[in-house]
């Protein structure tokens, strides 16, 4: 079961959004900056270790992932884009990684890759001169 972000410990911020959409992007504060501090929340210690180890540039070196939806032209569909988004980065690293357990090549796979060596090596010496 993953942990569900608590709305409550999410920092919201609206601004304007970019690019087109004539007047209503100058006048609107429609887009949503997403800001949740990842030291300070409720989710489980592992949870926060393995979602501070993540290479994503929306995570900060201080430990908060910042977010911004501007996808819509409603505020409340922008916030639950970025709750949504927030909580699919959270997911992620619910599960631990498995375990990778080291095991010999088999018995096969090295006949292929002998044979595919010996191949090889046939064709370079075809390249050759003959004299040598």
């Amino acid at each position: 079961m993953t942990p569900r972000v608590d709305p409550a410990e999410v920092e919201w911020t609206a601004i304007r959004a970019q690019g087109a959409g004539g007047q209503n992007v100058n006048k609107v504060s429609s887009a949503i900056h997403l800001r949740f501090d990842v030291h300070a929340s409720s989710l489980p210690p592992d949870i926060k270790q393995r979602l501070l180890a993540l290479r994503d540039q929306r995570i900060t070196d201080e430990g908060v992932v910042v977010i911004k939806a501007q996808t819509s032209r409603s505020q409340d569909a922008n916030r639950a884009d970025a709750l949504s988004r927030l909580q699919q980065i959270v997911d992620s690293v619910a599960l631990p990684p498995r375990v990778r357990r080291p095991t010999k090549p088999t018995y096969g796979s090295k006949q292929r890759r002998l044979e595919g060596k010996s191949i090889r090596s046939q064709v370079k010496a075809g390249r050759r001169r003959i004299g040598e």
